[in-house]
């Protein structure tokens, strides 16, 4: 009897509790959430779906299966937040945490259950949203443009602007297309030694044609002496190649982190900026990699003396300090696009700075 009640609490029996209650309570959060999720976002665009030509009941199914990737995606984390603060919580609620440090379990042992399980999270969360949901965005994008349409067969590209720099030109480009080889409303700045616009050349779109730019309906602008002039149809004599135009547009939330690292490639052989990018790429492994904090994160909810009414409040704490990874995390990725920190310091420091916090805290708890 005494071999059996040992073994029914031997270490190994008691890690794979803590791991299969966290991830039972995972599953249901995140489906929870994102359902949640879903429903808000297709109540907020029907009236838009429901206007559009064609538009049906089907309309409602489509929108939300090229949507409901996105929003699994983007509650992974925030789900595996809550399973942890409900892990805790009812460990501790029922003195479990207690019987388990009585058997020789430390508080890091108890928690690594749950961030093994949350290893294995991250890594299909980075492979649904490579796989999934990077093509699931590109086609919603392209629906929208076509103003959710039912009618048409094939939707049009999803346009993006880029803006490039040759020289003295400043050129803007209301929408990118065709893999960079058709420029949709350009308009070029001529910029003089004061830094002002000395004349503007305005196209109304520009086609990639046996190795040169094709401009179109083109109207040249003198801004001293305010005299235009329209041509129909002119050559444009600059060295911008289409793939410069494609990796400056390109949105790293519809493209996979190969082809963004490509585009990153691209743009460095040409000796340009890719700070935003670069945030992104790494963004893209550190989203899924942030799964693996929340654990350490609530763990403020299990660990320490327990009183009578701190439970609440040790729950409210660890959520905040999950919350807060979040918030950290979304405005350095921000900074970091702007070039105000380095992108691989923006992208990675918070991860670092959580894991190094949370290590801290249950350490302290646990002492």
């Amino acid at each position: 009897m005494t071999q059996l009640r040992a073994r029914s609490f031997s270490p190994p029996i008691l890690l794979e509790y803590i791991a299969k209650t966290f991830l039972m309570r995972f599953i249901f959060l995140l489906a929870g959430l994102a359902i949640i999720m879903q429903a808000l976002d297709l109540l907020a665009e029907s009236a838009d779906l429901l206007a559009a030509d064609g538009a049906s009941t089907a309309s409602l199914w489509r929108y939300t299966s090229l949507r409901l990737p996105m929003m699994i995606a983007q509650v992974v984390s925030f789900a595996a937040l809550l399973a942890s603060l409900l892990t805790f919580a009812s460990l501790a609620q029922h003195s479990e945490i207690v019987v388990m440090q009585s058997t020789g379990l430390s508080a890091f042992r108890i928690v690594l259950p749950m961030m093994g399980t949350c290893v294995v999270i991250a890594l299909f969360h980075f492979i649904f949203h490579e796989a999934i949901v990077v093509e699931s965005n590109e086609e919603f994008q392209r629906w929208k443009v076509a103003d959710f349409s039912m009618n048409e067969n094939l939707l049009p590209p999803a346009p993006s602007s880029a803006w490039a720099v040759e020289d003295n030109k400043r050129i803007h480009v209301e929408a990118v297309r065709r893999d960079g080889t058709l420029l949709d409303h350009v308009t070029i700045y001529s910029i003089g030694d004061d830094m002002t616009v000395k004349s503007t050349t305005v196209a109304d779109f520009v086609i990639w044609d046996d190795g040169k730019w094709k401009m179109y309906d083109v109207t040249h602008f003198e801004t001293g002496t305010n005299f235009d002039v329209a041509v129909e149809r002119e050559i444009w004599d600059t060295n911008i190649p289409p793939e410069r135009f494609r990796a400056l547009s390109i949105d790293p939330e519809t493209v996979s982190y190969g082809v963004l690292s490509d585009n990153i490639d691209q743009l460095r052989s040409e000796g340009l900026t890719t700070t935003r990018l670069v945030a992104w790429l790494h963004q893209k492994i550190v989203g899924p990699l942030g799964t693996i904090l929340m654990p350490l994160l609530a763990s403020l909810a299990g660990f320490g003396v327990m009183r009578s009414g701190t439970l609440f409040l040790r729950v409210a704490l660890g959520m905040a300090f999950g919350f807060s990874y979040f918030v950290v995390d979304n405005l350095l990725l921000a900074v970091g696009q702007f070039g105000t920190l380095p992108p691989v310091v923006a992208a990675w420091a918070p991860f670092v700075l959580y894991l190094c916090l949370g290590t801290s805290v249950l350490f302290h708890t646990e002492e």
